[in-house]
């Protein structure tokens, strides 16, 4: 399809906003054109979400006007964008778990007319499943539903509010390759269908192959904009996002010592799911001191359960768990702190950081209990004056001891985060997606901090979905596959290989990964 000579559907000129006296937009643009999928990149922090956040209604420009076929759009809430057919799919969504997927419509719906009953809903929902092709149950609870399905649920839920224009916030993060390949057909799909469609995203790949034009922005700034996306390389695109060329992924081994101890063993470990159902079965595992120990799969295999375990939030059904030779079966999770072991969890907004808290109080989070900040008034002067050496020292951008948390990007929010636990104590590190959402320069400084980690002695077990990130960090990769390691290779392994073993339970969607990789 070609845009290059339609005029614009939607335009955001000269967009300004300031949180007190720190400016996150100034005159940033944006222009779409009906029926093509507009890719908005730019590292975290860059501003992106605040500009999408204004279109939608959540915040208001300080200064900048909105234009829609033409005319001049005010919209000062949620329900202005709604109406004028714009809808945002968040990349944490906005669910009611207990309710079903017709009643979270109706709940949405604030009372229209034709949205007044589960029947109608019921009918709205299936309309805009059909015209996607993305499968959804409206009768069924949301708690009961995947990732995946959850997002289906997001997108046809917008789609049955009467939008036409949609912003989908890193819809593919969370997916497995097989799920990201559908989501983006659906999307190709409801652009063909007359939508369009602002896709904020930083894989370069789903850039090239789904938009056909780009805009980027930088420190609240629109840089480039409305450039034919078939005309740029990925290289070149990563290039214009961070001001310089950045390098590819590499593998750089950890100094590992030899022969060195054990700091985590698993001895033919079981754990069940919340649900009751397999989690891990007979894993058995081991990590050195100063080695990274890579674990691949798919997601849903059992590697949240491994890291609920290891962490001390799940129950151990059998086997055991030695950390740094000390049985930990049934230890507490502050006795496992205490022997070193700390953890980047996979989704650092729910289970991390505290994000109405301010940055000096999610970084004294794990050390009040040592008595550092006195243990019955807190010294609010020493945290701060804490706070304010791990943000000088870990190039925390944005942030101050008194800044909301909630309000930094996921790159300076994940610094927080590595500031707190990579502490002079560690013995143990457990990264569950780090990289998670982050942009190209945020991965380089999480994976820089993992490899200086291992550097000090550290033994360090990295679970991800993202091969390339296995391949780049890892000494040794084990595979898990239904909650079992199904394989070994070492770090120098090709894709291919990994690929292969994955292969035993995966499918076909992982032989298709694999090659993609290699």
């Amino acid at each position: 399809m070609t845009h290059t000579a339609a005029p614009p559907l939607l335009e955001l000129c000269g967009l300004s906003k300031r949180f007190g006296d720190r400016p996150v937009l100034q005159r940033a643009s944006l222009e779409l054109r009906q029926g093509e999928v507009h890719a908005l990149l730019g590292e975290n922090g860059a501003g992106k979400s605040t500009l999408m956040n204004i279109l939608t209604g959540v915040y208001q420009a300080d200064e900048g006007h909105i234009l829609l076929r033409g005319e001049r759009l005010p919209v000062r809430r949620p329900a202005d964008a709604i109406a004028a057919g714009i809808g945002m799919v968040h990349q944490h969504f906005r669910l009611v778990e207990r309710f079903s997927v017709a009643e979270n419509l109706l709940l949405a719906a604030g009372g229209r007319r034709e949205l007044r009953t589960v029947p109608q809903a019921v009918a709205a929902l299936r309309q805009a499943a059909g015209q996607t092709g993305l499968g959804i149950d409206p009768a069924r609870r949301v708690a009961d539903l995947s990732v995946a399905e959850r997002q289906r649920v997001e997108i046809c839920k917008i789609l049955a509010l009467g939008a036409r224009i949609l912003v989908l916030d890193e819809p593919t993060a969370v997916l497995t390759d097989r799920e990201a390949a559908d989501m983006l057909a659906a999307m190709n799909r409801m652009a063909e269908g007359g939508c369009s469609i602002i896709l904020i995203t930083h894989k370069l790949r789903e850039v090239v192959g789904h938009s056909q034009r780009l805009t980027i922005m930088r420190q609240g700034r629109t840089v480039a904009s409305n450039l034919a996306t078939d005309a740029l390389s990925q290289a070149a695109i990563a290039a214009l996002m961070v001001g310089e060329h950045p390098d590819g992924p590499q593998r750089q081994p950890s100094s590992r010592i030899a022969n060195g101890p054990d700091l985590l063993n698993t001895q033919a470990l079981c754990v069940r799911r919340p649900d009751g159902g397999v989690g891990i079965v007979d894993l058995s595992l081991r990590v050195r001191a100063g080695e990274i120990v890579g674990v691949a799969g798919v997601g849903g295999n059992g590697q949240q359960q491994l890291a609920d375990a290891l962490l001390g939030t799940a129950r151990v059904e059998a086997g055991s768990i030695e950390l740094d030779g000390a049985r930990v079966n049934d230890a507490s999770v502050a006795r496992r702190r205490d022997l070193g072991l700390r953890i980047i969890p996979s989704d650092r907004a729910a289970s991390g950081l505290i994000g109405e808290l301010p940055v000096a109080d999610n970084l004294a989070l794990t050390r009040v209990r040592t008595g550092r900040y006195r243990r019955w008034w807190l010294d609010r002067w020493r945290m701060r004056a804490d706070a304010q050496a791990s943000i000088a020292q870990h190039d925390i951008a944005g942030a101050r001891p008194d800044t909301r948390t909630s309000l930094l990007s996921g790159g300076n929010a994940q610094k927080v985060l590595l500031a707190r636990e990579l502490d002079a104590d560690m013995r143990l590190l457990i990264a569950h997606s780090p990289t998670r959402g982050l942009d190209v320069k945020a991965c380089a400084s999480v994976h820089a901090a993992i490899r200086a980690a291992a550097a000090r002695g550290a033994a360090c077990l990295l679970i991800s979905e993202d091969l390339e990130e296995v391949l780049a960090l890892s000494d040794r990769i084990v595979v898990i596959s239904a909650g079992r390691i199904t394989g070994e290779c070492p770090g120098g392994a090709s894709a291919e290989r990994v690929g292969h073993l994955m292969l035993g339970t995966a499918g076909a969607a992982l032989g298709e990964a694999a090659a993609h990789h290699a």
